[in-house]
C-alpha cells in the first residue's frame, strides 16, 4: 500500500492506494468515530462490493445504510440527489453520520454533494471503484450534479476525509470504463509531468492488460500530480484550471450527446485532442507533438475524433463553461507536452480546429 497526502492545512487528508484495501477496516476505522455511516453507491457496484464493505464496518462495530442509486451520468441529477436526502432523513441521520461513497466518479461527485449540504456538512469518505475516479474525481473535492444547460454546474468544494482507492475493485470494470480512466491519466502527461508521458508511452501495454504494477503506479503517479496541484490551489482560482485540459471541449460533447451516451474520459479524450489541435494552430507545439498525443490516446483505445454536433451547437455548449469570464470562453492549451495553460483563443483558430477534429466536418 501506498499512502499520499493532499495537504490542507487542518483539511488534509490521506490516500490510500493498493491491493485489498477494501478489507482493511484500520484504514477506515479513524474516520468512523460513530456507530452508523451511509453507503451510496449504485445499481451495478452494489452487488459487487457493497457487502464486503459493509462486512468491514459491522467487523468494527459500525451499522451500514445502504442508498442503492441507478448508475449513468444521465442519473447525476438534483432528482437521484433528492433519493439520497430522502433515505439520510428517513433514517433520521445526524451530523456525526458519515457519507461513504462506494462507486465511480458519478457516486462520488453526488455522495460529496450531498454531505456538503446535508445538515449543512457531514463527514464524507471515498472508495472509489473505477480508474477514473481513483486518479481524478475522488481526489479534491469537487462535488456536483448536472444540469440541463451544463456539465457540473451545480456543485461545492467539500473535500473528504479519506480517500480509500482499492486496485482489486478495477478488475471487474468493463474494458470502456478502464479506458476512459485512462484519458485522465493521459493527461497529467500532458499538463505538467512530461517524464510521465513518457512512461505511458512505454506502459501502455501493461495498463490495458491491467497489470497490478503498472496500475498501482500510474493511479499513484496521477494522484500525486493532482495532490499537488489542490493543495496549492484549492478552489481552482488559478494553477487548478490546468486540470479541465480538454474538459471544455469534453463536456461540450456530453451534453450535446445527452449525458451518458459518451463515458466523461471517452469526451474529454476526444476534447485533449481537440485542444492539442488549438494549441498547434496558436503555434505552440508542432504537428509531431500534436501526433504523438493523439497516437496515445488512439493506442488506449479511446476516441480522437468529436461527434459531429455542427461548430455553432459546439461554441453555444462551450459558452457555459465554468471558465468563462466576462462571457469569453477560456481554454486550457498545451505551450509543450508537460506544460499546459489557461488562455483565451482567436474565434477564427478555434473554428478550424472544430472543423478539422470533428467527424464529417
Amino acid at each position: 500500500m501506498q499512502t499520499l497526502t493532499v495537504g490542507l492545512a487542518e483539511r488534509s487528508y490521506p490516500i490510500h492506494i493498493g491491493t485489498g484495501l477494501l478489507g482493511r477496516p484500520d484504514l477506515l476505522m479513524p474516520c468512523l468515530p460513530h456507530k452508523r455511516a451511509a453507503v451510496v453507491t449504485n445499481t451495478t457496484v452494489a452487488p459487487l462490493y457493497l457487502e464486503q464493505l459493509s462486512g468491514v464496518l459491522r467487523a468494527g462495530g459500525v451499522e451500514a445504510l445502504p442508498v442503492i442509486l441507478p448508475d449513468g451520468e444521465q442519473y447525476k441529477n438534483a432528482e437521484t440527489l433528492g433519493l439520497i436526502y430522502d433515505a439520510l432523513l428517513r433514517s433520521r441521520c445526524e451530523r456525526n453520520t458519515p457519507l461513504i461513497a462506494l462507486g465511480g466518479g458519478v457516486i462520488g461527485d453526488m455522495t460529496g454533494y450531498a454531505a456538503a449540504t446535508y445538515l449543512r456538512g457531514v463527514p464524507f469518505i471515498q472508495v472509489p471503484t473505477t480508474l477514473l475516479s481513483q486518479v481524478d474525481s475522488s481526489v479534491g473535492g469537487k462535488t456536483g450534479i448536472n444540469h440541463p444547460l451544463g456539465k457540473n454546474m451545480i456543485g461545492a468544494f467539500y473535500q473528504p476525509q479519506v480517500v480509500l482507492a482499492d486496485i482489486a475493485t478495477l478488475n471487474t470494470l468493463p474494458d470502456n470504463e478502464l479506458r476512459a480512466g485512462i484519458a485522465e491519466v493521459i493527461k497529467y502527461g500532458l499538463i505538467r509531468d512530461l517524464p510521465f508521458f513518457g512512461w505511458l508511452e512505454q506502459n501502455m501495454e501493461k495498463l490495458l492488460a491491467r497489470d497490478t504494477e503498472a496500475l498501482q503506479y500510474a493511479i499513484a503517479r496521477s494522484c500525486r500530480n493532482k495532490a499537488e496541484v489542490v493543495g496549492a490551489d484549492e478552489r481552482e482560482s488559478g494553477e487548478r484550471a490546468l486540470l479541465n485540459l480538454g474538459h471544455t471541449f469534453g463536456h461540450a460533447i456530453e451534453n450535446g450527446m445527452g449525458y451518458g451516451m459518451w463515458l466523461h474520459g471517452e469526451a474529454v479524450a476526444a476534447g485533449m485532442v481537440m485542444a492539442a489541435d488549438l494549441s498547434q494552430r496558436l503555434g505552440w507545439i508542432d504537428a509531431p507533438d500534436a501526433a504523438r498525443a493523439r497516437r496515445l490516446f488512439e493506442r488506449a483505445g479511446l476516441p480522437v475524433v468529436a461527434p459531429a454536433l455542427g461548430t455553432e451547437k459546439y461554441l453555444q455548449l462551450m459558452g457555459l463553461d465554468k471558465k468563462v469570464v466576462g462571457g469569453r470562453i477560456r481554454f486550457v492549451l498545451l505551450k509543450a507536452i508537460g506544460h499546459a495553460v489557461v488562455t483565451e483563443a482567436p474565434q477564427d483558430l478555434l473554428r478550424q480546429t472544430l472543423e478539422a477534429c470533428v467527424a464529417n466536418a
